[in-house]
């Protein structure tokens, strides 16, 4: 499959239009549907295809984030032979307690998985939470960038920031 093509299919089966609140509060009148790509193996398939494209040469692990972040990982990290953790919006407070889950290697450099990114608001806040965790993280890589300020966010912590496709490539 082409990425225009992909393009295309993920717009049929995620793009919704309407009145939405996003994560940051903001009112948007469309909103991509994520799990409705993720929940579909041949996207999701695509995607992680894609996305292994983005990958920097060196990094121990991929770090799929709480909930969008971790079918994506997931599907990467059966592409690639990467290892995948999980990281939670919150360290739970049973069992481990953890807050990034699969067992990783102290020190580990992860790349941080999103599925959209809009503000990049959780992002940066889970990627200030693997750091004081001790891990490394100096590259995020998405799905789809909305382009509304989370490149500039993301750069700010001293982190590149990739996506497979932004809002204007969708929108073609």
């Amino acid at each position: 499959m082409t990425k225009t093509e992909l393009a295309k299919q993920i717009r049929a089966v995620s793009y919704l239009t309407g009145e939405f609140v996003l994560r940051s509060g903001n009112i948007s009148n469309f909103y991509w549907d994520k799990y409705r790509f993720e929940s579909h193996p041949g996207l999701l398939t695509a995607i992680a295809a894609e996305m292994a494209k983005l990958l920097p040469s060196e990094c121990d692990g991929l770090a799929g984030l709480e909930l969008g972040g971790i079918p994506l990982a997931t599907a990467l990290s059966l592409q690639t032979g990467l290892p995948c953790f999980y990281v939670r919006k919150e360290a739970k407070t049973y069992g481990t307690c953890n807050l990034i889950e699969g067992g990783a290697k102290e020190g580990s450099r992860f790349v941080v998985i999103e599925d959209v990114i809009t503000t990049a608001g959780q992002v940066c806040t889970s990627i200030e939470q693997i750091r004081s965790k001790g891990y490394t993280v100096e590259h995020v890589v998405a799905a789809i960038d909305r382009q509304a300020g989370g490149t500039a966010k993301i750069n700010a912590l001293g982190c590149s920031f990739t996506s497979v496709f932004t809002l204007a490539e969708l929108e073609e």
